[in-house]
């Protein structure tokens, strides 16, 4: 399985049924934690069970949740959630390393988030989220971070400063621009843009020689960098939408580019390399 196809199974849309099948009720309602632990337990995951209709518990985390001192992985997704609590930057162990809050009704994340300093991965998937705060440029440990399905319309500054990204999802938002400070994500293996509104692409985005998936289909694109041959790792046209490669056919291109494309990549590598 490829990093491309990996990725969105553990962290797109199917996680939180992957999650949840790897979860079982405990004693209350809504709570879901590993099988076997124990609040003292150590490597213990922990799912808020998304709320049945009319559920009292509905856009709320139990205050439970902020007695698992040793928590590592949780997922909030599903639940209705209008706000991140403050408090989830306050946990005193600071291990938490993967949290997902996808579908929810966010609009905004808590300066306290940054806090969490060992989060490897962050998915806020289909909120209502429009920026985020610059607090969150201490996550330099942050792997892959999935902020598709929002209502962004600049990349966060913060982003450019988690320099050990692999994974970056912004599918789906209000993207216009993309900044040069791209290309300090130099670890980038995967950059999904696809559904925006971008009208070009910055040349230093051809300095991310790690890129083996970039997706830019279903934007405003007329042409691209002359730099772009640089990108030796994507290595094909791809089409399925988890394929490495280059995604970008579905573009209103201008001649020649267009035409060149239907050699593929390899015929828009020579046509733009110079001679």
């Amino acid at each position: 399985m490829d990093n491309g196809r990996e990725a969105e199974q553990g962290f797109g849309r199917t996680s939180s049924q992957a999650e949840a099948k790897e979860h079982v009720t405990t004693r209350r309602p809504g709570l879901v934690v590993g099988s076997g632990a124990d609040k003292t337990s150590r490597h213990r995951p922990f799912r808020l069970q998304h709320p049945q209709p009319g559920h009292a518990g509905s856009g709320r985390t139990p205050a439970e949740l902020w007695e698992l001192r040793e928590l590592q992985k949780l997922n909030l997704s599903m639940n209705c959630l209008c706000a991140l609590p403050p408090t989830l930057g306050a946990l005193d162990n600071l291990k938490l390393r993967v949290l997902f809050a996808c579908r929810n009704r966010l609009s905004e994340v808590p300066e306290e988030l940054g806090s969490c300093t060992c989060l490897e991965v962050l998915s806020l998937a289909n909120n209502q989220i429009t920026s985020l705060p610059n607090s969150l440029a201490s996550m330099q440990n942050l792997t892959k971070l999935n902020l598709s399905h929002n209502r962004i319309s600049i990349i966060p500054t913060c982003v450019y400063n988690m320099k050990r990204l692999v994974f970056l999802h912004l599918a789906c938002n209000r993207l216009e621009t993309i900044a040069d400070q791209i290309q300090d994500l130099v670890n980038l293996k995967i950059f999904i843009v696809e559904g925006n509104s971008l009208h070009s692409l910055p040349k230093t985005i051809c300095l991310l020689e790690s890129l083996e998936l970039l997706n830019v289909d279903f934007n405003d694109l007329q042409s691209v960098p002359v730099e772009m041959y640089l990108l030796n790792r994507l290595g094909r046209l791809a089409c399925h939408p988890l394929d490495k490669g280059l995604h970008i056919v579905h573009n209103p291109l201008l001649k020649p580019i267009q035409e060149v494309l239907q050699g593929g990549l390899s015929a828009l590598y020579n046509y733009l390399k110079p001679s």
